[in-house]
């Protein structure tokens, strides 16, 4: 099973997951979801795993979990209120109608597959349809993923040895070329003889490239909620900060600061049948945690100098992109306006941010000029970068420039001047 095409945010991204899991791990219960938000289901009996508190619906083969938006609610453009207008027919899997010209080299994924956008045009640079979530390292050097292989594991429920068809995930990175290809962590946990799997989702190296974030159960899935970790790349051990968490929807979203300070990740919550999920703030030197938002925000990323972050923002009736200054998560403008686009990625350049939008089933990745002063911006043209792509709407879109072709170079970010209110210390949680 492969991650494929389609989950709206929240829970977004989606791992694999056998069709069943043993009792002794808490089955997840509905997600906090949001309601109609814009991403596509393509379940598969356990994809969702890269949604933390995705959970659940076990499909058939190729199918994947749901996404906690579409738990909760509908899917924007299907007869429930959205923009109505010709259905779009997703293009063949093979094929991205690039659009416009952009600076720098814009990954992200089709079918289960990793493509790459420089310019107008774009490649295909995976094949098997096993990929997804991918991740720029912040030197261009690499390339970090989730990859998914399908084994057959066997591991008690109910008191029973019982056979499962899984779909193990692991975060693997290469160079944008394709090679070095090699497994970071793998998901695959053996017990007594026996096989199961863990959560592995949005893996995102730190500036310095020592360090990945990663939003899992690893390494002992029937005791840990899917939440956020921290992997150290010199010595593979995976720490849990033990932030604390509504088990068990757990955590999702993670977003290194510029100056590798300080991580920005979603608090999955709920409030009756309605998501309610915050942006959170984690210290990695202080240990400490501050809320960042209220209720109703997902998907953060911040700008090139820290002093902004771009977000998705929740509604009664969709998602839209905003901009929230970083230091107090006031919102400053409201990039859309349409309840069908979500996930924002800021352009290295910080003129401009890419985000997913979805008309009637189909994701496109558009891009939004920024006019005038940092923080007193307008909003420019809106351009397409794809067209009828039919994009994987669980794994978020990831943007690098070279140094070298940047405009003017980004601002220094001082992070002595950017002070965090109302910290504390974080619950302890499990491994």
């Amino acid at each position: 099973m492969s991650i494929r095409s389609g989950a709206p945010p929240r829970g977004r991204d989606e791992l694999p997951r056998p069709p069943s899991r043993p009792p002794s791990r808490p089955s997840l219960p509905e997600l906090p979801g949001l309601p109609r938000l814009p991403r596509l289901p393509e379940l598969a009996a356990g994809l969702v795993a890269v949604l933390g508190p995705l959970l659940a619906v076990v499909a058939l083969a190729g199918i994947g979990l749901v996404s906690l938006s579409i738990l909760n609610g509908q899917l924007p453009g299907a007869g429930n209120g959205g923009p109505q207008g010709p259905i779009k027919t997703p293009t063949p899997s093979n094929v991205i109608n690039a659009g416009q010209n952009v600076l720098g080299t814009l990954l992200y994924v089709k079918d289960g597959n990793l493509w790459q956008q420089s310019g107008g045009t774009a490649r295909q640079l995976t094949t098997g349809g096993a990929d997804a979530m991918p991740s720029w390292s912040a030197d261009g050097q690499w390339i970090y993923f989730i990859r998914t292989t399908n084994l057959l594991g066997r591991w008690p429920a109910d008191g029973v040895l019982r056979t499962f068809d899984l779909d193990i995930p692991a975060i693997v990175r290469m160079h944008p070329d394709g090679s070095g290809l090699e497994t970071v962590l793998s998901g695959k946990v053996v017990r007594n003889g026996n096989t199961w799997q863990s959560f592995l989702r949005q893996p995102v190296p730190n500036p310095a490239g020592t360090k990945v974030a990663v939003i899992t159960d690893a390494p002992t899935p029937d005791s840990s909620d899917v939440v956020l970790k921290i992997l150290d790349l010199a010595t593979g051990a995976l720490s849990n900060p033990g932030i604390s968490e509504v088990p068990p929807l757990g955590h999702q979203d993670p977003a290194w600061s510029p100056d590798g300070r300080t991580i920005l990740f979603v608090k999955d919550a709920r409030s009756g049948t309605r998501g309610t999920p915050t942006i959170e703030r984690y210290d990695v030197v202080t240990k400490r945690v501050a809320d960042f938002t209220g209720p109703g925000y997902l998907a953060p990323a911040w700008s090139p100098d820290g002093r902004f972050v771009a977000a998705t923002k929740t509604g009664s009736f969709g998602t839209d992109v905003v901009i929230l200054d970083s230091r107090t998560g006031a919102e400053l403008l409201r990039l859309t306006n349409d309840e069908l686009s979500f996930d924002p990625v800021w352009s290295p350049a910080g003129d401009a941010i890419a985000f997913f939008r979805v008309d009637h089933g189909v994701v496109d990745l558009e891009l939004a000029k920024l006019d005038g002063t940092a923080g007193a911006w307008t909003v420019g043209d809106v351009i397409p970068l794809t067209l009828s792509a039919g994009l994987d709407a669980a794994s978020r879109a990831s943007w690098f420039i070279p140094p070298s072709e940047l405009p003017t170079a980004p601002p220094s970010v001082a992070p002595s001047q950017q002070p965090f209110p109302t910290l504390h210390a974080p619950t302890p949680g499990p491994t």
